[in-house]
């Protein structure tokens, strides 16, 4: 991981990028995925910097990361998909923990629609 600057989260945080935010509070923000791969792909995205989810070793941290997760989730739809993609090897390509709320396919994601 290179640790030349702040992450892409740390500056749409900073408000130096850009993004279409769609809740934040003190802790977290939420954003709209640039590339979804859902009709709803949104991104709920601790202010406090973790590299990946594993590094968080706090339980009420952890706990107030999936709560956001899932009252982003459900201001958005009734069903969703919460995922969380860990190091390289796990898909993870910003290295700033974050969970992906994936929602909004008629018949479920494996569906054509």
């Amino acid at each position: 991981m290179d640790n030349a600057g702040p992450t892409l989260f740390e500056r749409i945080i900073a408000r130096e990028i850009p993004a279409a935010v769609v809740y934040e509070d003190d802790r977290f923000i939420a954003i709209r995925d640039i590339a979804p791969k859902a009709p709803i792909h949104l991104l709920v995205i601790p202010k406090k910097v973790t590299a990946r989810v594993d590094e968080i070793e706090d339980a009420e941290e952890m706990g107030q990361l999936w709560l956001t997760a899932v009252k982003v989730a459900r201001q958005h739809a009734a069903d969703y998909r919460l995922a969380v993609n860990c190091g390289p090897g796990g898909g993870q390509v910003v290295f700033h923990t974050h969970i992906h709320v994936l929602a909004g396919w008629e018949n479920g994601p494996d569906s054509d629609t």
